[in-house]
């Protein structure tokens, strides 16, 4: 249970949740609604953060069950999301190099 108080905090304190309370809820609300439109937010924040935490769920419970049972998958896995990462970071800076030129 400490894992999943650990993962809210972690996706709590997200800028992404702020800007996607920010940016995008307010185009679904309707201020003529029978509903005030705080609670029409707080409706959408909590689909959005049900409908994440189903997914985050089961790619977690997924993935521990098909890569705890193939340790060499789960190091393959490993490797390519390590070097996903090189390559991404790699990218970034040189566009940001050719950028600042």
């Amino acid at each position: 249970m400490a894992w999943a108080l650990k993962g809210l905090c972690v996706s709590g304190m997200n800028p992404k949740v702020v800007l996607l309370f920010l940016a995008l809820l307010p185009q679904f609300t309707n201020p003529l609604g029978n509903w005030p439109v705080s609670i029409q937010i707080l409706a959408l924040g909590m689909v959005h953060a049900l409908s994440c935490g189903v997914v985050y769920l089961t790619v977690g419970y997924g993935a521990r069950a098909v890569l705890g049972t193939r340790p060499s998958a789960a190091i393959m896995v490993s490797r390519f999301s390590g070097a996903a990462m090189i390559v991404i970071a790699v990218v970034l800076a040189a566009e940001r190099i050719i950028t600042l030129s």
